[in-house]
């Protein structure tokens, strides 16, 4: 099984990039997006997703944030949303049930410049991990999506020059820490614990992506009772079309 995950910055513009070519091309059983800045009206969708059953979360906000999943195999269950609603406005979190698991697709709360949204963040992080552990007390649960936060200084080109700079702040490395903690494993991380210059989102500014200036913010956290069913886990930076890449997992 094949699950995918990207940040497209915009599926309307993404569809004009090249998603179908990349659906072919990688023929997902899953693929999980974040920050798709539309309504499922607004998007008339290539005759390549009639595979998929589709589910969206969009913000109450026009053209901003929002999470689709798009799927083979029909789950169980759909929430949308932490059931919280003062973190269920803007479209950030998607919940399919299927038979051995749960999948939680996710577009974490950026803490902006200066930090500003940082307290806002850290509340935010909190009701995450807590729907998570909820949701592990049932069954295993695989977790994606943009985090937006890099956790350690290998995940990132310029560690030094950033620190505390929004998604590298000692805060939300902390938070990202603990999430962990409570019973997640990076899959990355866990195949590629030394994997340098692996990074998933790079500015637009500068030619970073050029140079591979980047940051690993978008993650596959799985159960540890699913470890063993993990084959692989990939970044795609040779797919363009967003400011992130896709990240991959198959699982046996």
């Amino acid at each position: 099984m094949k699950l995918i995950s990207w940040n497209v910055n915009g599926i309307r513009a993404v569809l004009n990039k090249g998603l179908t070519d990349f659906l072919n091309t990688e023929m997902p059983d899953i693929l999980c997006l974040q920050e798709t800045k539309a309504r499922p009206e607004q998007v008339e969708l290539p005759l390549e997703f009639g595979a998929y059953k589709g589910y969206w979360n969009s913000a109450e906000k026009p053209g901003y944030s929002g999470t689709a999943i798009f799927t083979k195999e029909t789950p169980l269950n759909c929430s949308l949303g932490l059931g919280i609603p003062e973190h269920d406005t803007e479209g950030r979190v998607i919940t399919l049930e299927y038979n051995d698991f749960f999948l939680v697709n996710v577009y974490t709360v950026n803490a902006q410049d200066e930090l500003r949204r940082l307290p806002y963040r850290l509340e935010w992080d909190t009701a995450f991990r807590q729907h998570l552990n909820q949701l592990a007390l049932k069954k295993p649960v695989i977790f994606c999506g943009d985090l937006n936060v890099a956790h350690q200084e290998i995940d990132l080109a310029r560690p030094a020059t950033n620190r505390n700079s929004p998604g590298f702040s000692d805060e939300e490395r902390a938070s990202f820490t603990t999430l962990l903690e409570s019973g997640f494993i990076d899959t990355f991380r866990h195949l590629y614990p030394d994997k340098t210059e692996a990074y998933s989102w790079w500015s637009y500014r500068g030619g970073a992506r050029e140079r591979n200036v980047g940051w690993r913010i978008d993650y596959f956290g799985l159960s540890p009772a699913l470890i063993d069913r993990l084959h692989d886990a990939t970044i795609l930076p040779h797919v363009l079309g967003s400011d992130h890449c896709p990240v991959a997992i198959t699982l046996h």
